[in-house]
């Protein structure tokens, strides 16, 4: 049997343990160390050992490191992982902003026998595979548009989370839970190069935005439209897929929480009348889906590019990238927000 690679946690939230739980269902992997700079995080933690200094790990010299951190550490640990040939997955956001996944990149240009990937675990997700195989089979035609909503209610003591911290998070709920959106537009639409937005702090007293809608245009002349929402009462995933011959349109997405319904895949197909043109409320059917299996998908992909030696394919560096200039354009799109962003941010200094 091949020897397994050894496998360390730094940041030991929800994410974190999640990605233990995939650690230690891997039958190539074994866990070697956990991390988080607070103690009762890891309280619990038996069979590794548990550190306070994410320092200590890269020491320690595990093979690959996931780094599960608040969003100001992901540059600073990433390119010290990979400085010391340790292969690198970093959770979404890569990052508070461009220049930090640039820097990382250049870590990553120095050490090119190494693996990096990033944490956009929402192509894993069975709908959105499925979908990917209908756009690419080609029975419903090219994509028209495409439309996003993702939006949460915020949650006990949200104005308190460091979430809302510009400094360590690099904005509000765009870059936090919209980024995974945007994410999903280039997966099917390509690179945006146009973007319109507007930006605003709709409820919560933050520093940071709590509701942006942008409008998007590549050079194919493709649309898309996204509601990133941190007043979205009602949990909401909703994802819109709109071809020639029909529509594709993705609801509730999977979590740890389960607090955004169960997923589905609605998938129409276009009826025409005898002149040919196309008749409107077509008939759905519908897929539902019980059972997420993204993170773990996305870390066996990781591991195989390991394993056998090939290029990372999705959530790789370009990808990365790429989201974080998309949700840089937008926030900088919006020149009321700015001022008003710029101004809050002084107030707390």
């Amino acid at each position: 049997m091949a020897k397994k690679l050894r496998a360390a946690v730094i940041g030991y939230g929800r994410v974190g343990r999640v990605r233990r739980s995939c650690i230690e269902r891997h039958p190539a992997l074994e866990l070697a160390a956990v991390c988080d700079a607070d103690p009762a995080q890891t309280a619990d933690v038996t069979g590794c050992p548990a550190y306070r200094e994410w320092r200590d790990v890269i020491a320690a010299r595990p093979d690959l490191v996931f780094v599960c951190t608040t969003n100001e550490l992901i540059p600073v640990i990433a390119a010290e992982a990979l400085s010391h040939g340790i292969h690198t997955f970093c959770e979404k956001p890569p990052g508070r902003s461009v220049d930090d996944v640039r820097r990382i990149i250049a870590a990553e240009s120095r050490q090119p026998g190494l693996k990096l990937k990033f944490g956009f675990n929402h192509r894993y997700h069975q709908s959105v595979m499925d979908a990917i195989g209908i756009v690419e089979r080609g029975r419903l035609g090219k994509i028209l548009w495409l439309r996003g909503i993702y939006g949460k209610a915020g949650g006990p003591q949200f104005d308190r989370n460091w979430r809302n911290d510009p400094e360590r998070s690099g904005g509000g709920i765009l870059i936090d839970q919209g980024i995974h959106m945007l994410d999903l537009f280039h997966l099917f639409g390509g690179r945006f190069q146009e973007v319109k937005s507007l930006i605003g702090r709709s409820f919560w007293k933050v520093p940071v935005e709590d509701n942006v809608f942008a409008l998007l245009r590549n050079e194919a002349g493709l649309m898309a439209m996204i509601h990133s929402s941190a007043t979205q009462w009602r949990h909401t995933f909703a994802f819109d897929i709109y071809l020639e011959r029909g529509y594709l349109s993705l609801n509730g997405i999977l979590s740890s929480t389960q607090s955004y319904g169960r997923e589905t895949l609605k998938i129409a197909r276009c009826q025409y009348d005898n002149d040919g043109y196309p008749l409107p409320n077509p008939l759905e059917s519908v897929t539902y889906y019980d059972d997420d299996r993204s993170w773990a998908r996305e870390v066996d992909e990781f591991v195989q590019c390991i394993v056998e030696n090939r290029p990372i394919g999705t959530g790789n560096s370009t990808d990365a990238l790429a989201a974080m200039e998309l949700v840089e354009t937008i926030y900088s799109g919006d020149a009321r927000w700015q001022r008003e962003r710029t101004a809050a941010i002084e107030k707390l200094v």
